[in-house]
């Protein structure tokens, strides 16, 4: 296997040979499968170069300009370039880099208006909705009084009228939309009114389709939120890391929240690497990639309609869907373990109203970032939906269906300079 152009491999593999094989190993796995879950992503040479730099030597706990730590002035340039391109991409009056992954984030976010044992609502897990939205494994459960809201059982959709009542019935301080596996539009304005309401801040978490706003193909969220929250790795296509955006009001609590209360030193490497992505998700480039992002997903849903499989709410506004696997009578275990046998990597995921537990689950989860990453068009991703359907459907045509998959990842992969 060649070395990547973006890291020294002949000093990782002097140091440590077997880390090294495992790296390449996962790169070639990367290269070799069609990845299909909606969370992951594949940066770019440039990210993955920035976050290999000796920023990561520098303790930087503080603010740009206002360090505990001299010798800062050149990460304070790397920190206030990422703050500056977000601003710029999503009309955000104040930004913070330094939250080290979504969770953090929203910890960040949460307790900055919270205090334990306050109310607070989120979507239900069992819905779409994120761990940190008020699972009772989670922090916010063990900490927060949680409300939940979910979708109608009828359309699968978010009802904001029920919305409406459970938040002027319990009255939570805080209010979270946002979801892990939801494919529709979020009314941002209308969880903005239900918040005015009751007196609440709106919190919106933006972590799955905070791509496909800074390339235009989703509402802005930071129109209407008080705080936006937001993971860098997914539909932006960043390195892994996360950012918080907010009104200006709003400022000082935030960043007091992220340092020093959750975090103490940043990652200026990963700020680095933040600041790239943002560079390119601020091109025409990136714009047309996303609004192709949604485009792929569309055809990929229209394709499993077609193939009998079910997807929950009917479709897909977004970069992901949930397909209901029971029509071929599967469980989404099952179906995750199939299709990586083939090289079709996904992730088992509940559906709304599911009778199965979560580790065995009714449905798949579907993503197209990083199909549509590595230049597949509709067409692409209406075949490799069709695959899925062949591969679940009969097993015996496995040996198909992983051959037609390599010829796809011959033609698309992320690193295709690495042999």
């Amino acid at each position: 296997m060649s070395n990547p152009g973006w890291a020294d491999w002949q000093a990782v593999e002097k140091i440590d040979p077997e880390a090294a094989e495992a790296i390449l190993a996962e790169v070639h796995r990367e290269n070799s499968k069609i990845e299909l879950i909606a969370s992951e992503n594949f940066s770019s040479t440039a990210v993955l170069a920035a976050l290999g730099t000796p920023l990561t030597n520098k303790y930087a706990e503080g603010y740009p300009g206002k360090r505990y730590y001299g010798g800062c002035e050149y990460v304070d340039v790397v920190e206030n370039l990422a703050i500056e391109r977000a601003k710029k991409i999503f009309g955000a009056a104040h930004v913070n880099v330094q939250p080290h992954a979504g969770a953090q984030a929203n910890a960040a976010a949460y307790f900055a208006f919270l205090q334990p044992g306050d109310t607070f609502m989120g979507m239900e897990l069992a819905h779409g909705g994120h761990l940190t939205h008020g699972s009772h494994v989670n922090f916010t459960g063990k900490l927060f009084n949680v409300v939940s809201y979910g979708v109608r059982k009828e359309d699968e959709l978010i009802d904001l009228d029920e919305v409406r009542d459970i938040a002027k019935k319990n009255r939570p301080r805080l209010i979270v939309a946002g979801a892990t596996a939801y494919s529709r539009i979020w009314d941002f304005e209308a969880f903005r009114g239900i918040a005015d309401e009751i007196g609440a801040i709106f919190v919106v978490d933006a972590a799955h389709f905070i791509g496909l706003v800074a390339g235009g193909a989703h509402p802005n969220p930071v129109e209407h939120a008080d705080v936006v929250t937001c993971t860098t790795h997914k539909t932006l296509r960043g390195p892994r890391g996360a950012m918080i955006m907010c009104r200006e009001e709003h400022a000082s609590v935030i960043d007091k929240s992220v340092f020093p209360a959750w975090q103490g030193g940043p990652m200026m490497h990963s700020i680095a690497a933040k600041a790239v992505a943002l560079a390119e998700a601020a091109t025409d480039e990136f714009r047309t990639y996303a609004h192709q992002v949604v485009a792929n997903a569309r055809a990929m849903a229209a394709t499993f309609r077609e193939e009998g499989l079910r997807v929950v709410s009917g479709g897909t506004d977004n970069h992901l869907m949930l397909v209901d696997v029971r029509p071929f009578e599967l469980t989404g275990k099952v179906a995750e373990e199939r299709l990586d046998a083939v090289g079709i990597t996904v992730n088992k995921n509940a559906i709304p109203y599911d009778p199965e537990k979560p580790f065995i689950a009714s449905g798949i989860r579907i993503g197209s970032p990083a199909i549509t990453t590595c230049g597949m068009k509709e067409g692409e991703a209406s075949e490799v939906a069709r695959l899925i359907a062949v591969a679940l459907r009969d097993e015996s045509r496995a040996d198909e269906v992983a051959g037609r998959v390599e010829e796809l990842t011959t033609r698309f992969r992320p690193y295709p300079d690495v042999a």
